[in-house]
Order: structure tokens, then C-alpha cells, then sequence
């Protein structure tokens, strides 16, 4: 998705941009295999099996389990119909990006895709967008306009982010740190069936939110969309810079140049990706890693790779904690 500017075209630009040269392309690989990657909810009682590791606990069937001495689990008749939703986090980190595209940018290229593939095939669609707090919720509808309304929502998040800088030029002003757990907390109240959830997120956030993810996939099937930044892992040697707090405004001048400096700046970079492993890996949710300098059809070709993994391990073979999706070698990306 090099080629696409994501931050010029119009909404209606994009999606047809990508329906030509991703959708098109990721809906005949899929073929047959879209069932099966996306399954919708069921009541209709189908099979019993053995309980495996992973398994929804509420789905044990208990006379049986009695019986047998042998925890069973109920199988159920799939609705055509999947109900999704994006959970997409638009603070003011998420507006950076090193190079020509930014994390919003990756973000929006994502939701396109899944969202208009999900659409296609007549499943509903739904979102709740936080800035600051959660400030916009889109009930789940099916069709080509609701994704459209979508984008376009989330295109309002550049002019708000752009007004607020003009308005704190020159006077570094403290804003709210962004609190995920927030966005988490309200999808659990209010998506009350069975869903398929995407929260898109930088996690750059309070911390907490792993507990309210953790809640979240015990309810629904949730899969986490990390995006990052070449640059918010390693920093190039360019001399003397100003960088800026995306969210507070705040400023500081450093040199890139002093190699203490750097070594300092990847010790805390490889801190803070220990921690968010971590969180991940306590709220037992997949997990998927998008960067700036991503393919984004390698990076969604990988994402079906990670559903078909889900799919083997309902059937007793383990699934990898994460599966990191950046390709791109670092250097590359951080060549100035």
C-alpha cells in the first residue's frame, strides 16, 4: 500500500484504491476459505468433543462431562451472519509516523480491508472510535456506505489532531493521557452478542488495560491490531532534534548524535516492549503487529495465516502467543 496517500485521497478514493488492489486480490485467495476464517455465532446444537485448551468454558456440556469423567464442550451450527467491530484507538500518538505514512494511515488501511471484506459477504460491521474518551459509536450495519461512514469518521480525528496542535504552538500545554481500558470497558457493556473484536491501538496508554481486554475475550473473540513506528523502537543518528509528546504537547531537545543518548532510548524502548507483551500475553488474546513500513496485503495474507493457526489449535495444535508481522528491516526504515 506504498502507493496509496492515504492522507490525501477522500474516503470513497481509498476504498476504491484498495478494492482494486488488495480486496480484490485478498477476497479470490480466501475463496472457499472465508467460512472458515470468519465464523459467525450459533444456537443450533451440532456435535460435542472433548474440551480443549482455549475452549469457551460456558459451552461445557455438564450432564455429559458427569458422565463421562471428561470435560465435553457443545458444538453449534454457525449463523451465516458475523457481527464485527473495530475498537480503534485515534489519540494523539496513533498521528505519527516517520516516513510518508502514519500509524492513523495504517490503521484506516486495515479497517478499509476488513471491514468492506466483511461487508461483502453480507456480515454487520460496527465501531467505537476514543480520542480523548469514546466520542463516536457505529452501530453494526452491513454495506459498501457504512464503511465509507466509517473512514470518514475516523478521517475527522486528523482535523481535530491538527486544530489542537495549532492552538498549543509554542506553549507546550499537558493533555489527557490516553486511557484504553476506557474504550475497553464501554465495548464490554455494549456489545451484548457473541462478536468478532479488532482493537486497533498503539497500546501507548495508562496502564489497567490488560484486565479490560482480558474481560473482553472472555466474552467475545477478540484480536489485537498493534501498531508501531520503526522510530519508537530505534533512533537514527541525525544530530540535534526536537521531539514532541503527541499528546501533551510537551517538547525536548536531544542529540541523536550521542550514542549514549541512543542506547538509552532502545534500553527503554526494549522495557516497555517487554511490558506490552506481557499485557498481551495476560489478556490471552491474539495478537497481530502492524508497522508504518508494512505491505499491507503481506501483513492482511498474514493475518489469515494467524485465523487458519486459531482454527488448528480449536483442534488440539498450540498457537505461537503472537505472530509479528514487520518484514521490513529496521535500518531501512530509519535511513535518513
Amino acid at each position: 500500500m506504498a502507493e496509496i496517500d492515504a492522507t490525501v485521497a477522500t474516503p470513497d478514493q481509498l476504498l476504491r484504491q484498495l478494492e482494486w488492489t488488495v480486496i480484490r486480490r485478498l477476497d479470490g485467495l480466501l475463496q472457499g476459505d472465508y467460512r472458515t476464517l470468519f465464523r459467525g455465532s450459533g444456537l443450533d446444537l451440532a456435535d460435542l468433543r472433548e474440551y480443549q485448551h482455549g475452549d469457551d468454558v460456558r459451552h461445557i456440556d455438564w450432564n455429559v462431562t458427569a458422565r463421562l469423567q471428561q470435560p465435553y464442550v457443545r458444538q453449534f451450527t454457525e449463523d451465516r451472519e458475523l457481527s464485527a467491530w473495530f475498537l480503534l484507538d485515534l489519540s494523539g500518538s496513533v498521528h505519527f509516523g516517520s516516513n510518508d505514512r502514519t500509524k492513523l494511515s495504517v490503521s484506516e488501511g486495515f479497517v478499509a480491508v476488513l471491514a468492506r471484506l466483511l461487508t461483502r459477504h453480507g456480515n454487520r460491521v460496527g465501531a467505537m472510535l476514543y480520542r480523548q474518551r469514546v466520542d463516536t459509536v457505529l452501530p453494526a450495519r452491513v454495506g459498501r456506505n457504512h464503511v465509507l461512514a466509517l473512514l470518514t469518521h475516523m478521517r475527522a480525528s486528523v482535523g481535530a489532531d491538527a486544530a489542537s496542535a495549532r492552538r498549543r504552538k509554542g506553549r507546550a500545554q499537558p493533555g489527557r493521557q490516553t486511557v484504553l481500558a476506557d474504550l475497553l470497558r464501554g465495548a464490554d457493556s455494549m456489545i451484548g452478542r457473541r462478536s468478532m473484536i479488532f482493537v486497533v491501538s498503539d497500546f501507548i496508554s495508562a496502564p489497567g488495560w490488560e484486565d479490560a481486554l482480558g474481560r473482553l475475550a472472555r466474552r467475545h473473540e477478540v484480536q489485537a491490531v498493534r501498531l508501531y513506528d520503526p522510530l519508537e523502537l530505534k533512533l537514527p543518528d541525525v544530530g540535534l532534534v526536537t521531539i514532541e509528546d503527541a499528546e501533551s504537547g510537551e517538547q525536548l531537545f536531544v542529540d541523536t548524535h550521542d550514542p549514549a543518548f541512543r542506547a538509552r532510548f532502545e534500553a527503554l524502548a526494549d522495557e516497555h516492549e517487554a511490558v506490552l507483551r506481557a499485557a498481551l500475553a495476560k489478556a490471552q488474546v491474539d495478537t497481530i503487529e502492524l508497522a508504518t513500513n508494512d505491505d499491507l496485503l503481506g501483513s492482511l495474507l498474514r493475518f489469515v495465516a494467524l485465523r487458519r493457526q486459531r482454527l488448528r489449535m480449536n483442534h488440539g495444535v498450540h498457537l505461537p502467543a503472537r505472530l509479528r508481522l514487520a518484514a521490513v528491516p529496521m535500518q531501512e526504515a530509519l535511513t535518513p
